[in-house]
C-alpha cells in the first residue's frame, strides 16, 4: 500500500482530531544519538486536543518556553498545552524536526474528552525529573545512562524531553482507556507510537499510517 500523500500544515490542522498523534524526527547529532540509544525513528510525540470552538491544541512536554501554555497562560517547561499550528511550526523551524501525524479511529467520545481534561489538569506544568533518573526508567539501560551523563548538555536535554513527552502521551492514552494499565507510562518512548512498533490499542481503536506534514517557512 503506498504511503499517504504529504499534507501542508494548514490541511493537517484542519483534519486532525482529539487523540491523534503528532510525531517528530530530528536531524541533529543529539537527535540521532537518542534514536540510536532507543532504536526509535522519532524524537518527540504529542497528542492533538480539539474541543468545541477552541483552536486545535497539542498536549505534550518540552523543555522550551517559546510558546504560551494555553492551560495556564504562562511560558513554562514540562507538560503543557500549546496551539497546535504554532507548536508544529516551532518544532519544524526552530528545532529542525520533521513532523507526521497519525489519526485515531474512531473519534474520541465525551468520556474520552473528560479523561483527557482530567489528565491535563493533573499533569500540566509537572516539572521534568532528572535526566539520568528519567532515562533509566525509560530504557532500563545503565550503559545509556552512563553515556548520557558523559554527554553534552544539549544531548541530555533532548534525552529528557524525548522520554518525558512519551510518558505524558502514554498516561493520557491510559486514562482514555486506549492503553492497558499493566505498564508504567514511563515504559513508553516515542518510537512505541510509530507504526513500525507493535503497539495495540484497546477497545477496537486503531491508529492510521503516518502522514508527513510540511511547514512553509515565511520569507524574511
Amino acid at each position: 500500500m503506498p504511503a499517504p500523500q504529504p499534507l501542508d500544515l494548514a490541511q493537517a490542522v484542519e483534519l486532525t482530531r482529539t487523540g491523534d498523534l503528532w510525531l517528530f524526527r530530528g536531524r541533529s547529532g543529539a537527535d540521532r544519538a537518542i534514536q540510536t540509544f532507543t532504536n526509535a525513528p522519532v524524537n518527540h510525540v504529542g497528542m492533538a486536543v480539539v474541543l468545541e470552538d477552541l483552536p486545535p491544541l497539542m498536549w505534550h512536554a518540552e523543555l522550551g518556553r517559546s510558546l504560551t501554555d494555553v492551560w495556564s497562560g504562562e511560558h513554562r517547561r514540562g507538560a503543557q498545552l500549546h496551539d497546535l499550528a504554532a507548536a508544529v511550526t516551532t518544532w519544524e523551524t526552530r528545532y529542525h524536526q520533521r513532523a507526521w501525524f497519525r489519526q485515531l479511529d474512531p473519534e474520541v467520545d465525551r468520556a474520552g474528552e473528560d479523561a483527557i481534561l482530567r489528565t491535563i489538569a493533573r499533569m500540566n506544568g509537572t516539572p521534568f525529573p532528572s535526566t539520568a533518573g528519567m532515562v533509566s526508567r525509560w530504557v532500563g539501560s545503565k550503559k545509556v545512562v552512563r553515556a548520557l551523563r558523559r554527554s553534552e548538555r544539549t544531548q541530555e536535554a533532548v534525552a529528557l524531553e524525548t522520554a518525558y513527552c512519551a510518558e505524558v502521551v502514554a498516561a493520557t492514552y491510559q486514562a482514555m482507556g486506549l492503553l492497558p494499565n499493566d505498564r508504567s507510562p514511563g515504559w513508553y518512548d516515542p518510537g512505541r507510537f510509530w507504526s513500525g512498533d507493535s503497539l495495540e490499542l484497546l477497545g477496537g481503536n486503531t491508529l492510521g499510517d503516518e502522514i508527513r506534514v510540511t511547514v512553509k517557512v515565511s520569507e524574511p
